[in-house]
Order: structure tokens, then sequence, then C-alpha cells
């Protein structure tokens, strides 16, 4: 069996350094790859976006086949539901009923699932199945949601809506939307431990140990605490990278590293989807800065221009609007670079969620 490291926030760190033009100058066949296409209108086939398990080779399109398009619908659709009929059961309202209803009204709100989907979506990409990934990939969509709460608390980032609903905090409470956070990260290790079935002991163990190490102090608190110190502060592009790598990235990779994990996957594919999901957590960041200043409060579903209102740093902000944007589009094609190694049908999910990561932030808002 393969051995599994726990994360390491500093090894692939300073990923600016990897693209100091923030564009792309290779070789490579690149063109509308990644935020162009929801920029400007064009789509993409994600069957025909890379040729199979051929690196560095990269194809796009301005039609997306209607085909292609229902096919991915209907997966994204399908796992959605599955995870969230599996949220909803996994917290269904009970004594006390306050603390219940919070911890639902939040954590059933809606969204893409984006994580528990790259969670599924990798183990499945690894040759594992998806019972497997569900009760950790539910388990990541309950802490992404207490990190979301508390990130609306007015402590925090003082956020009034999240997903086009009050936030948390606004409806029932700040004491309850704490304690609704609080109840939502312990239950999803409690979920981990008790529901995962048809996988060894020690993966188990390894994935929560991944899992619990991406939101500790090296993790997502980390990253916060980071990011509350630096607001009204000058800092610079390697700064705010580990604030969002800390903050943002560790949890997507945390949820591509665990679907592995619980798909059986080797050292190899670690390697690989760790990379991919590290490029793709970096880049929901980037994109997120991008909507802020971009968007309106309607077509985000939360409010827009919170980051310029509380002097925080930016990537629009430190490198301007399109150098952002040609940023993005580097990180977009080094993470279909690292599934280049993969049969397009099999990774075809994990590319699809890329592109969705991308066009459903607008309406989602995370």
């Amino acid at each position: 069996m393969a051995s599994f490291a726990p994360l390491c926030p500093q090894e692939n760190s300073l990923l600016l350094e990897r693209f100091p033009s923030f564009g792309l100058k290779s070789t490579r066949r690149v063109s509308h790859v990644g935020l162009d296409f929801w920029f400007q209108g064009h789509h993409m086939v994600p069957s025909t976006l890379m040729r199979s398990a051929k690196p560095n080779q990269f194809v796009s399109t301005e039609t997306q086949t209607q085909t292609g398009s229902l096919q991915f619908d209907t997966y994204m659709a399908k796992m959605a539901k599955q995870v969230h009929e599996a949220l909803d059961e996994a917290v269904p309202l009970r004594h006390p009923l306050k603390i219940h209803e919070a911890m639902r009204y939040s954590l059933l709100a809606g969204g893409k699932r984006v994580r528990p989907i790259l969670c599924i979506a990798s183990c499945e990409l690894v040759g594992g199945d998806e019972v497997a990934a569900r009760p950790i990939a539910c388990a990541i969509e309950m802490i992404h949601t207490m990190s979301l709460i508390h990130d609306d608390l007015p402590c925090m980032d003082d956020d009034d809506f999240r997903r086009g609903k009050l936030t948390c905090h606004k409806a029932f409470g700040e004491e309850t939307a704490v304690l609704a956070g609080d109840a939502l990260l312990s239950l999803a290790f409690e979920h981990v431990a008790t529901e995962t079935t048809s996988v060894s002991s020690d993966r188990v163990v390894r994935a929560i140990a991944i899992l619990a190490s991406a939101v500790a102090s090296d993790g997502l608190a980390g990253g916060q605490t980071v990011d509350i110190a630096s607001e009204g502060k000058i800092i610079d592009l390697s700064e705010l990278e580990y604030i969002h790598l800390h903050k943002t990235a560790l949890l997507l990779e945390a949820s591509v590293v665990c679907g592995v994990i619980m798909g059986g996957g080797h050292a190899v594919d670690m390697d690989r989807l760790r990379k991919y999901a590290r490029y793709i957590g970096l880049l929901f960041q980037v994109v997120d800065d991008i909507l802020d200043v971009t968007k309106s409060s309607k077509e985000l579903g939360k409010t827009a221009g919170k980051d310029l209102e509380s002097d925080k740093a930016t990537y629009p902000k430190l490198m301007g609007i399109e150098k952002a944007k040609e940023f993005a589009n580097a990180l977009v094609a080094k993470a279909h670079e690292e599934l280049s190694y993969y049969n397009s049908t099999k990774a075809a999910p994990c590319i699809s969620s890329l592109i969705t990561l991308h066009k459903d932030r607008i309406s989602t808002a995370g």
C-alpha cells in the first residue's frame, strides 16, 4: 500500500515564482483556456480539452457540444443530489432545535458542492467507488460551511448575505451561528469515522489527519489569521499567496487528496492530483477577488466590494485586473497539465469541475 504524507503548505508555496510573467509563453497549444471562456463568453468541450495521456498538449474550442454539456450536467446534478441527500440525513432536526435549524440552514443552502464533488471525482479517477468517498465528501462540505458561517461573523468579514440568503448570524443570532459552526466542524470528523465503509482503517485515519491539518493553524485558521492581520496594511504577492494557499486552497487540496486516499490511489496519483488541486485552490481565490470588483451583489449572491471596503489586499489590487486574469489562465493550464496524464474520459469530471469552479461562482459565490 502506498504511504501518504500530510499536506505541507510550504511544499508548493510561492507559485508566483513559477509564473513570473503571469502569462503562457510556452510552445504548448493553448488558446482561450481558463477564465477567458466565461469572461468573454467562450465555452470548452471537457472531453477534447486534452489529448489522452500526453502532458503539455491542450486543445480548446469556442463551442461546447450539447451532448458533452448534458453528460457533465447530469453527472454534476447526480453527485450534488447525492451529497445533498446525505447531508440532509446527517443533520436531522432534533433537540436542541435552534442549533440544528441553524446548521441545516447554512449546510443545505445550495451551492454546486464543488469540494465534495472533487473528492468523489478524484476517488473515481483512481479506480475507487463513489460510496467510499461519500462520507468524507460530506464532511468536507460541513467544514466548508463552518468556515463560511464563521467568516461572515461581525468579528471577521461582517457580511449580511451568503448565496443570496441572510447569513447564519443574521438569521439566528451570533451566538447560535458560532455554535452551529463549531457543531458542524465536530460532526464532520465523527461522520467520517462512523460512516465510512469498505475502506481500511489506516486510510480512514490518514484522510482524517489530512482533513484536520487543512483546517488547523497551518491551514484555514492560519490563513484567516494572517488575512485579518493584513487588513489595511501593505503586503506583497508572496504574502497574499500565503493567505490564500492556506485559507482557501488547502481545503480544496484536502478534498482531492482525501478522494485519492479513499479510492486506493498510489503515490504518483497523490502527487499529480495534489498539484492539480493546489493550482485550482489558488485559482478559486483569484477568481473570487476578480468577481468581487467586477460583479454586483445580485450576481454574486453576497455583498460585492467587501474586500475594497475592508482595504484587503487582493490579486486585482496588487496586480491589476488584466494581470490577475492572466495569472488565473496560467493556473488553469497548469491544473489541466496534471490531469493530462489520465484518460480524458475518466478525468472529465475533474476537468469539468474546474470549469464549473469559474462559471458558477457568479451565481453561487462558493
